[in-house]
């Protein structure tokens, strides 16, 4: 069996907005270490190859040193390594992948039609497309191998799996099973799937070794995959340095939530939920938990008590407020519209009392 590295959606360089300059510049530093750990896993794995499915880079724009640690990481890998620009990283004749100077044993697809290297030594063929713009038809339902004995069949290629109006490669099961590919190695979905099989063909995504925002919480990583003709194996490996986590606390237990252990290492955002008659003190809330973690976003989706309403009665300018929303609570369409006029019944109270709220509503 052939044994191999899938990795994809690296997207160095990400901006990492939400964290502010500093924590941004951080975790830039440690997607470079990503690199680093990637060669490390290679050489302790005992990896023949490396495939690498697109979105490398998050844009076209990166640091000079990102590039040169690439390159640096490639040549020290020692082995073939494969990369297939996606809808991130397109290749174009003027753009960065025809630009670097890669190490020998680095191969680029060029091309948005499916070619093959062949590795006989190993008796490998590895077969693979490239993005060359941002969005990109089907190529997958194009790929027909003619299958050769004595050479295990692998793909390397970003798309979108089970999405029939993506314009990122739409790919689907049939096309995947009529290949004719031992492995598909996919990228663009930033969860990993697992192996998966259509026919006699095996493929997945690693999903993103690194999360970047609460879309991708959770454990991040790569896979090593063994494969032979008819045969496929695979296991995953962690290489997050810090995880994305979302958690739920009732408003009712917030002032005696703990966070769980290993969360300095960790960016958090903690909804609270529930009815309460007052609306929680997240200026509080972050000043007692934001030192614990890496980074916090606090959301405040609870829902004020019934008897609040009756301070609408007051003769008031908090009242003719209280009144007017609950007027326009009365004849909410659905249950999102009665939440959205109750938020705004906490805002406009916490203004009146000359208080501020301490986090945007999303």
């Amino acid at each position: 069996m052939i044994r191999l590295l899938h990795a994809a959606d690296l997207h160095l360089d990400s901006p990492f907005d939400a964290l502010g300059e500093e924590k941004a510049a951080l975790r830039r530093r440690e997607q470079r270490e990503l690199l680093r750990s990637l060669a490390r896993i290679r050489a302790e794995e005992g990896a023949q190859l490396v495939l690498l499915s697109g979105d490398l880079f998050d844009s076209d724009s990166a640091w000079t040193e990102t590039e040169e640690l690439l390159c640096l990481t490639i040549s020290e890998m020692a082995v073939p390594v494969f990369i297939a620009p996606g809808n991130h990283d397109y290749y174009s004749n003027s753009g960065r992948w025809a630009k670097l100077r890669l190490p020998a044993n680095a191969h680029v697809f060029t091309s948005e039609d499916f070619d093959a290297v062949v590795l006989e030594d190993i008796g490998v063929r590895v077969w693979g497309a490239a993005f060359t713009d941002r969005y990109c038809a089907s190529k997958l339902d194009t790929l027909r191998i003619p299958r050769q004995d004595g050479f295990t069949e692998l793909v390397c290629v970003h798309g979108d799996m089970n999405n029939p109006g993506s314009r990122y490669n739409p790919i689907s099961e049939a096309d995947i099973a009529a290949s004719g590919a031992d492995y598909i190695a996919l990228g663009h979905v930033h969860a990993c799937s697992g192996l998966k099989k259509a026919g006699r063909t095996c493929y997945a995504y690693p999903g993103c070794p690194e999360g970047r925002g609460f879309d991708e919480c959770g454990e991040k990583g790569v896979l090593i995959v063994d494969a032979a003709p008819g045969k496929v194996k695979s296991r995953f490996i962690t290489t997050a340095s810090r995880r994305y986590e979302c958690l739920s606390v009732p408003a009712d237990e917030i002032d005696s939530f703990h966070l769980p252990d290993g969360a300095a290492d960790n960016i958090y955002q903690i909804t609270i939920t529930g009815e309460t008659g007052q609306e929680p003190d997240l200026a509080a809330i972050r000043a007692r938990l934001e030192p614990q973690v890496f980074a916090l976003r606090l959301r405040d989706e609870t829902r004020i008590r019934r008897d609040v309403w009756e301070r609408a009665d007051e003769d008031s300018l908090r009242g003719v407020f209280l009144r007017m929303l609950r007027d326009r609570l009365s004849s909410a369409r659905d249950d999102h519209e009665r939440e959205m006029i109750t938020r705004a019944a906490r805002w406009g109270l916490a203004a009146l009392d000359g208080r501020e709220e301490a986090e945007l509503l999303w």
